[in-house]
């Protein structure tokens, strides 16, 4: 079990002690504090002294949950690994069932629907991710799994990027695969894409107990031109592969077109915010679905202020809030 950790005392104790209470299974624990500057590594020292299943790493320096994971897959000994965030919990047969499954089936990645609870009533209703229906067991293909993170077709943080399924370690090993590092956005959605077109066999069941708790703050709904153009870069990074077929091309391309949007979209934004129509106007240089989109939110721009003035005389704040908001492409 990996726990990448930033400034999460409030809630990390919730988490790992959801993942030492798993029924009939062993259980081994990586927290990797990524230079917290609260009381998260204490919090995570303190749960290693209570239990020698957990095992705490700290980072030098933030470098993300990406880099975090990376480090506690060096130090990790069980055949399947799985992520926690740790603001979020599971229920205690929660990878008994997933294990199972993998098993029986061969699979590399076993993924269960997760359930949702906003952080002021984790006791309280919970909603699935991905189908509100029984969806028994589903095979996950590379262009089923790409058309899965459209935010145009599953908006609302409802994206399968969203996913923290049980994956073997060994397939990670075989392929060299890891998280890319650079991503601080969708580092889940370019793993599970890499294996996928690596040949992993990868299944999607109903929910078994992952928890994910919403909150307003989270890492994870919070975007910058930055985080977007390197989820652009991972699309570009898939697209170079040639052993793809025309239909995964096809849904590769429906994805980079609409994140390229988003990105476009936030640079605009840093543009106006700094004053500096130069930067704007490259904005401009992209494919025409993305340039129509781009005139499109700036006209809505133009309409909410009852305005024809260029948008670089208004608040920026305004402008975002009509961008893409709280989703994993």
């Amino acid at each position: 079990m990996i726990i990448p950790t930033w400034n999460a005392q409030s809630t990390l104790r919730r988490a790992a002690t959801s993942a030492l209470a798993q029924d009939r299974v062993d259980v081994e624990v990586v927290i990797v504090d990524d230079a917290s500057v609260d009381g998260t590594l204490d919090c995570a020292r303190t749960l290693a002294a209570e239990d020698d299943r957990v095992q705490v790493l700290s980072q030098p320096e933030n470098r993300g949950p990406a880099a975090a994971r990376n480090r506690a897959l060096e130090h990790i000994s069980a055949p399947y690994v799985t992520p926690l965030d740790s603001d979020d919990f599971m229920e205690p047969d929660r990878l008994a069932q997933l294990l199972q499954i993998a098993e029986q089936g061969d699979w590399d990645f076993v993924a269960d629907d997760l359930l949702k609870v906003p952080e002021s009533d984790v006791d309280g209703p919970r909603t699935r991710l991905w189908s509100q229906t029984d969806i028994g067991l589903q095979t996950l293909d590379f262009s089923g799994f790409v058309r899965g993170n459209l935010s145009s077709r599953h908006g609302g943080r409802r994206e399968l990027g969203f996913l923290k399924p049980l994956i073997s370690t060994a397939f990670l090993n075989r392929t060299g695969l890891r998280y890319d590092a650079d991503m601080r956005l969708g580092e889940d959605y370019m793993l599970y894409a890499s294996a996928l077109s690596q040949g992993a066999r990868f299944c999607l069941t109903d929910p078994a107990g992952y928890v994910a708790v919403t909150r307003p703050t989270s890492l994870s709904g919070q975007h910058s031109a930055r985080d977007l153009g390197a989820l652009v870069q991972a699309d570009r990074t898939l697209m170079a592969r040639t052993d793809l077929s025309a239909g995964d091309r096809a849904a590769l391309r429906e994805h980079y077109i609409e994140t390229l949007k988003k990105w476009h979209w936030f640079r605009m934004i840093d543009a106006v915010k700094a004053r500096d129509p130069v930067d704007a106007l490259r904005c401009f240089y992209a494919p025409p679905a993305v340039i129509g989109d781009l005139l499109g939110k700036l006209g809505e721009q133009v309409l909410i202020r009852g305005s024809a003035r260029l948008p670089f005389l208004a608040s920026t704040d305004r402008m975002k809030d009509t961008g893409e908001k709280g989703e994993n492409p």
